[in-house]
Protein backbone atom coordinates (compact mmCIF):
# COMPACT_ATOMS: atom_id res chain seq x y z
CA UNK A 1 0.00 0.00 0.00
CA UNK A 2 1.36 3.42 -0.94
CA UNK A 3 1.68 6.45 1.29
CA UNK A 4 -1.30 8.71 0.71
CA UNK A 5 -2.55 12.13 1.83
CA UNK A 6 -6.03 13.18 2.80
CA UNK A 7 -7.67 16.39 3.94
CA UNK A 8 -9.41 17.02 7.26
CA UNK A 9 -11.38 19.85 8.82
CA UNK A 10 -12.12 20.07 12.53
CA UNK A 11 -15.42 21.91 12.34
CA UNK A 12 -16.68 24.88 14.42
CA UNK A 13 -18.56 22.64 16.89
CA UNK A 14 -15.30 20.85 17.72
CA UNK A 15 -13.11 23.95 17.99
CA UNK A 16 -15.73 25.77 20.09
CA UNK A 17 -15.55 22.92 22.63
CA UNK A 18 -11.72 22.80 22.59
CA UNK A 19 -11.60 19.27 21.16
CA UNK A 20 -8.70 19.88 18.77
CA UNK A 21 -6.18 18.04 20.93
CA UNK A 22 -8.46 15.07 21.62
CA UNK A 23 -9.35 14.67 17.94
CA UNK A 24 -5.71 15.03 16.88
CA UNK A 25 -4.74 12.36 19.41
CA UNK A 26 -7.24 9.93 17.83
CA UNK A 27 -5.86 10.75 14.38
CA UNK A 28 -2.26 10.18 15.44
CA UNK A 29 -3.08 7.04 17.45
CA UNK A 30 -4.53 5.57 14.23
CA UNK A 31 -1.13 5.83 12.56
CA UNK A 32 -1.82 8.92 10.47
CA UNK A 33 0.60 11.84 10.62
CA UNK A 34 -0.50 15.49 10.57
CA UNK A 35 1.84 17.04 7.99
CA UNK A 36 0.14 20.46 7.83
CA UNK A 37 -2.33 22.22 10.09
CA UNK A 38 -3.74 25.72 10.62
CA UNK A 39 -6.67 27.38 12.33
CA UNK A 40 -8.89 29.63 10.22
CA UNK A 41 -12.20 31.43 10.42
CA UNK A 42 -13.81 30.90 7.02
CA UNK A 43 -15.80 33.68 5.44
CA UNK A 44 -19.16 32.74 3.96
CA UNK A 45 -17.61 33.12 0.49
CA UNK A 46 -14.72 30.77 1.35
CA UNK A 47 -17.15 28.16 2.72
CA UNK A 48 -19.30 28.45 -0.42
CA UNK A 49 -16.21 28.00 -2.60
CA UNK A 50 -15.05 24.94 -0.70
CA UNK A 51 -18.49 23.29 -0.71
CA UNK A 52 -19.41 24.42 -4.26
CA UNK A 53 -19.92 20.77 -5.25
CA UNK A 54 -23.02 20.83 -3.00
CA UNK A 55 -24.39 24.17 -4.27
CA UNK A 56 -27.58 22.61 -5.66
CA UNK A 57 -28.32 20.57 -2.53
CA UNK A 58 -30.93 21.70 -0.01
CA UNK A 59 -28.45 21.78 2.88
CA UNK A 60 -25.87 24.01 1.12
CA UNK A 61 -26.92 27.30 2.74
CA UNK A 62 -27.06 25.87 6.24
CA UNK A 63 -23.74 24.08 5.75
CA UNK A 64 -21.96 27.25 4.62
CA UNK A 65 -23.53 29.24 7.46
CA UNK A 66 -22.35 26.65 9.99
CA UNK A 67 -18.83 26.37 8.55
CA UNK A 68 -18.40 30.15 8.75
CA UNK A 69 -19.85 30.41 12.28
CA UNK A 70 -16.56 29.82 14.13
CA UNK A 71 -12.98 28.78 13.72
CA UNK A 72 -11.98 25.55 12.00
CA UNK A 73 -8.72 23.61 11.87
CA UNK A 74 -7.71 22.47 8.40
CA UNK A 75 -5.21 19.63 8.15
CA UNK A 76 -3.35 17.37 5.79
CA UNK A 77 -3.02 13.81 7.05
CA UNK A 78 -0.54 11.30 5.67
CA UNK A 79 -0.25 7.56 5.99
CA UNK A 80 -0.95 4.19 4.41
CA UNK A 81 -4.38 4.26 2.75
CA UNK A 82 -5.00 7.64 4.44
CA UNK A 83 -8.35 8.45 2.77
CA UNK A 84 -10.06 5.21 3.83
CA UNK A 85 -8.32 5.11 7.21
CA UNK A 86 -9.45 8.63 8.13
CA UNK A 87 -13.00 7.94 6.97
CA UNK A 88 -13.03 4.90 9.29
CA UNK A 89 -11.71 6.99 12.20
CA UNK A 90 -14.30 9.72 11.56
CA UNK A 91 -17.25 7.34 11.62
CA UNK A 92 -20.61 7.66 9.88
CA UNK A 93 -21.88 11.14 9.00
CA UNK A 94 -24.80 10.61 11.35
CA UNK A 95 -23.21 10.09 14.79
CA UNK A 96 -26.14 7.87 15.79
CA UNK A 97 -24.90 5.38 13.16
CA UNK A 98 -21.18 5.78 13.92
CA UNK A 99 -19.19 2.95 15.48
CA UNK A 100 -17.97 3.21 19.07
CA UNK A 101 -14.55 4.80 19.31
CA UNK A 102 -14.93 6.96 16.20
CA UNK A 103 -14.57 10.75 16.30
CA UNK A 104 -18.20 11.39 15.41
CA UNK A 105 -19.56 8.86 17.92
CA UNK A 106 -17.51 10.44 20.71
CA UNK A 107 -17.66 14.13 19.83
CA UNK A 108 -20.41 15.02 17.32
CA UNK A 109 -23.37 17.07 18.52
CA UNK A 110 -25.64 16.21 15.57
CA UNK A 111 -25.63 15.07 11.95
CA UNK A 112 -24.84 18.68 10.95
CA UNK A 113 -22.43 19.52 13.79
CA UNK A 114 -20.50 16.26 13.42
CA UNK A 115 -17.07 17.66 14.39
CA UNK A 116 -15.02 16.65 11.32
CA UNK A 117 -14.86 16.59 7.54
CA UNK A 118 -12.65 14.25 5.54
CA UNK A 119 -12.00 13.76 1.85
CA UNK A 120 -13.93 10.94 0.18
CA UNK A 121 -11.32 10.10 -2.49
CA UNK A 122 -7.69 10.72 -3.43
CA UNK A 123 -8.84 13.05 -6.21
CA UNK A 124 -10.98 15.15 -3.87
CA UNK A 125 -8.22 15.15 -1.25
CA UNK A 126 -5.87 16.78 -3.76
CA UNK A 127 -8.49 19.41 -4.66
CA UNK A 128 -9.35 20.12 -1.01
CA UNK A 129 -5.69 20.30 0.06
CA UNK A 130 -4.90 22.81 -2.68
CA UNK A 131 -7.87 24.97 -1.62
CA UNK A 132 -6.24 25.67 1.76
CA UNK A 133 -2.51 24.90 1.52
CA UNK A 134 0.49 25.85 -0.60
CA UNK A 135 3.39 23.42 -1.04
CA UNK A 136 5.61 25.38 1.37
CA UNK A 137 3.15 24.72 4.23
CA UNK A 138 3.38 20.93 3.96
CA UNK A 139 6.17 19.34 5.99
CA UNK A 140 5.80 15.66 5.09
Amino acid sequence: MALQRTFSILKPDATRRNLTGKINAKIEESGLTIVAQKRLWLTRTQAEGFYAVHAERSFFGDLCEFMSSGSVVVQILEGENAVAKYRDIMGATNPANANDGTIRKEFAESIEANSVHGSDSEENAAIEISYFFSAIEIVG
